[in-house]
């Protein structure tokens, strides 16, 4: 199982628009085959602050999404709004 944090800025003025595409990147990711989970949260404090927890069946299902249509459509799209570099982890569970 892998586990992905992504941690995004994003420009306080185009929220909505950046919302909008992730609502269309969380609708055909949770199809993929080897997706468990792929959820968008906002900080509580900071609407700004987006952060994308993403669970896998492998690193292999992460591979084929970063490799998919969509991902590779919408995502440069997503990162034009934003503020900073996002700041990614991937996780490997050991216990």
């Amino acid at each position: 199982m892998v586990k992905v944090v992504a941690k995004n800025c994003a420009q306080r003025d185009k929220l909505d628009e950046i919302i909008k595409l992730y609502e269309e990147l969380v609708e055909l990711t949770r199809k993929e085959e080897g997706c468990i989970r792929y959820e968008l949260y906002q900080d509580e404090k900071d609407r700004s602050i987006l952060c994308m927890i993403e669970e896998w069946e492998s690193r292999e299902a992460l591979d084929r999404h970063l490799n998919s249509e969509h991902f590779k459509r919408i995502v440069p799209q997503i990162k034009k709004f934003m503020a900073r570099e996002t700041e990614l982890n991937v996780y490997k569970k050991l216990i």
